[in-house]
């Protein structure tokens, strides 16, 4: 097998310079040429560009937005109150309810008080609303009448929502 020479008096000539070096002296640039220590010269950072990033300004595993289904919501405890004596007006407490005048809302669960009945409360078709203030609204109910007036009921297991409830 072949060996090298151990170049121990040998010379190589600069690439650069032409000048004259000992061969185990001189050293090879990026660039492929031998060179002495003296003219050596390391890479240029700008000749090593970065890697390119993007801006993180996607996510990874996205999911549309959606429109989320209108809900039952659990009424505070003896949340309706009769108006006065002989009229079908109740007015239900349901804070930060969001509800506009005219829109028709269903309860269900409630007990009876007042001289209202549960079925009638729990009427399937709901009942339409006029807003009073973000926490309150009332309606008309559609038989009986309040006996004693101004009166609180409903229960605690009371809740209000659209007609119908989907998932």
């Amino acid at each position: 097998m072949a060996r090298f020479a151990s170049n121990k008096y040998s010379l190589g000539i600069s690439d650069r310079s032409g000048v004259a070096y000992k061969l185990r002296d001189m050293k090879k640039e990026w660039t492929g040429f031998l060179v002495g220590k003296d003219e050596w010269e390391a890479k240029q950072p700008q000749l090593n560009p970065l890697k390119v990033v993007g801006d993180p300004q996607a996510l990874k595993n996205p999911r549309p937005d959606r429109t989320e289904p209108a809900v039952t919501v659990l009424l505070p405890f003896n949340s309706f109150r009769s108006a006065g004596s002989g009229t079908t007006t109740i007015t239900v407490t349901e804070p930060g309810h969001d509800r506009s005048t005219g829109d028709t809302v269903r309860f269900r669960d409630i007990n009876p008080f007042d001289g209202f009945t549960e079925s009638m409360l729990e009427t399937a078709a709901g009942f339409s609303i006029t807003k009073v203030d973000s926490a309150s609204y009332t309606f008309v109910a559609t038989s009986g009448t309040a006996t004693s007036g101004n009166v609180a009921g409903g229960g605690g297991f009371a809740s209000a929502g659209p007609v119908t409830v989907s998932a």
